[in-house]
């Protein structure tokens, strides 16, 4: 995933625990980046996984939905298939 910087940026107040904010200042040491890249970079992976998280939900809420309204479709057919072999 590669980040690009959009041309509008907004100024933003963060308080980060003591223990996330070191834990990034030695990986940001390591990694070479700045602190603003790094953190937008978090904020995109982060939200790009609850996009897909809320996409699964969705999709599964949905997929429920069809396979209800499936099972009725065939219930339907079977009770026709039994109507139809009752009269032969």
């Amino acid at each position: 995933m590669e980040y690009i910087l959009k041309d509008m940026s907004k100024n933003l107040s963060l308080k980060l625990n003591d223990a996330v904010f070191e834990e990034t200042e030695a990986i940001l040491k390591k990694v070479k980046m700045p602190r603003n890249t790094y953190i937008n970079k978090a904020l995109d992976f982060f939200n790009e996984y609850n996009k897909r998280a809320l996409l699964k939900k969705d999709l599964l809420r949905e997929s429920k939905l069809v396979s209800e309204e499936s099972m009725l479709v065939l219930h339907e057919f079977e009770e026709l298939y039994e109507v139809k072999t009752r009269k032969k």
